[in-house]
């Protein structure tokens, strides 16, 4: 059975469609992953969008590959979104479901710096058409369990942006693309407005948090946290694992609601 709208041909499509499926929106970005994993991590949402399909019998929309990403513009081969392009795009996508009476909609995000514009598309939509359309940040899905589980006493230096979650999920799902021999931590030392860089979106004035515009060169070349030569493909499975079982239990929950089902 076909789970990839893509793939579908449009006689198989109208004959899910009928059936009032689930559809996941997977979201990703184009951006540094870190020296060792590929750039593009919209591959990952993808993959596991799929998964959950094939587990629960729903369908599973074109992947939006790019998403907003001001923060990595200073990196060659990243791709960024607009604030008002992406939000125009994510909107366009659902609205091509939801004026064919598609309704059972759900946004699969596997980029977290588009939360605040998603929030907002899906407030618009559901003031505008009274539909409500729930979403998922599927990396931090991973609960600390899961973490410890997956890495034990290494797990506090395991996980940042460059690391895990996602080095040991590309190394579980595209092991070929990956060129772990290259990963290595990076020292945090850089400083912007005379004040040391607390990840990317702020400074540290000793123990207040001063959020900024900061962008990855202002905090590192790479990595901006964890070590990613940690990463490997028993921990992905286990990452994997709980973001497709957690999404799955979302699914089937709004496959038992019924067709008229606002809130």
């Amino acid at each position: 059975m076909k789970h990839l709208i893509e793939e579908m041909t449009h006689p198989e499509f109208q004959e899910r469609a009928a059936q009032d499926p689930v559809i996941l929106i997977p979201l990703g970005s184009q951006e540094t992953q870190g020296p060792s994993n590929p750039m593009g991590d919209f591959m990952l949402a993808r993959l596991l969008a799929r998964r959950v399909a094939e587990e629960t019998g729903a369908l599973v929309a074109p992947v939006l590959p790019f998403g907003f990403a001001d923060c990595f513009q200073t990196v060659p081969g990243s791709v960024q979104l607009a604030p008002d392009t992406f939000r125009a795009v994510l909107r366009d996508m659902l609205l091509s479901f939801l004026n064919h009476g598609l309704r059972r909609l759900l946004v699969f995000n596997g980029h977290t710096g588009n939360t605040a514009l998603i929030d907002l598309v899906l407030r618009d939509l559901r003031n505008e058409r009274g539909v409500i359309i729930p979403w998922l940040n599927i990396w931090p899905l991973v609960p600390q369990s899961v973490r410890q589980a997956a890495h034990g006493a290494d797990a506090p230096r395991a996980f940042g942006h460059g690391s895990d979650p996602i080095g040991s999920v590309y190394e579980h799902l595209l092991p070929g693309l990956t060129r772990r021999e290259l990963a290595r931590p990076e020292p945090l030392r850089r400083s912007l407005m005379g004040l040391p860089t607390a990840g990317l979106t702020g400074l540290r004035l000793d123990e207040i948090t001063l959020n900024a515009p900061v962008r990855i060169a202002d905090h590192c070349d790479l990595v901006v946290g964890g070590d990613p030569s940690l990463a490997n493909a028993e921990a992905g499975r286990m990452f994997a694992d709980y973001i497709v079982s957690a999404t799955a239990r979302v699914v089937r929950h709004l496959q038992s609601l019924p067709a008229d089902c606002e809130g």
